[in-house]
């Protein structure tokens, strides 16, 4: 059921895209559903569009269903991101990263004149923080960084795969940061900012247009 809640808030936000668009691919579960639609609507509808995606699993994604790909080299903005959330609040506030892609995630939406986020019922919440906030950091003396992030206090777990720190896209790896509620996600940002050794975290604030939320009754809305 959590499944097609995603699908049916991923085909709500691809309404917003019109041919001729630059359009940025996020990562993850439900953004796989708003790629697919994508291409349902060029084949249904001739719809004339190129896209940049956040990550290399989207990427292949996009090319195995015909979507064409722009170099960023060749665009000056982005028309419109649609991407995923794992928490989102009242105030649009996002934690974002547990596919691991938040850093070219965050460039995307950053770069996009409408950034349009899609989630089920259950990523709503009143206060982020019950997801572990992911935080992007370098390999080199990573348990140095990690330290300074357990002071800020949080408990801060590296992201394994197969008995191996998970590698980004950009070689570097995830801490998932367990805070509780995040009363200040403001005054966090920048603390991790301050922080030599995190390349980026999973804060994305004061950043998004319009929430597309999928309930599990058949139902979509947006915030």
């Amino acid at each position: 059921m959590i499944s097609k809640a995603k699908k049916l808030a991923a085909e709500k936000a691809v309404e917003f895209v019109q041919g001729g668009m630059i359009v940025g691919l996020g990562t993850g579960s439900t953004s796989f559903f708003a790629i697919h639609r994508i291409a349902e609507r060029m084949k249904q509808e001739g719809l004339n569009i190129r896209a940049v995606s956040s990550s290399t699993s989207s990427e292949e994604l996009a090319l195995q269903l015909g979507i064409p790909l722009v170099p960023f080299s060749e665009i000056d903005s982005i028309d419109l991101t649609i991407d995923g959330a794992d928490e989102v609040d009242g105030e649009f506030n996002l934690i974002k990263g547990g596919g691991g892609a938040l850093l070219r995630e965050k460039i995307l939406a950053s770069n996009s004149r409408k950034f349009i986020v899609i989630v089920d019922e259950s990523k709503v919440v009143n206060r982020l923080g019950k997801f572990p906030l992911p935080v992007e950091i370098v390999p080199f003396a990573a348990e140095l960084t990690i330290k300074r992030l357990g002071k800020l206090p949080c408990t801060p777990e590296v992201r394994m795969v197969h008995g191996k720190p998970f590698l980004t896209d950009n070689g570097n790896w995830i801490v998932d940061c367990h805070f509780g509620e995040i009363a200040d996600p403001g005054a966090l940002s920048r603390q991790l900012k301050a922080i030599a050794g995190v390349v980026e975290h999973g804060l994305f604030l004061a950043m998004t247009d319009t929430v597309a939320v999928g309930h599990t009754d058949g139902t979509t809305r947006f915030l």
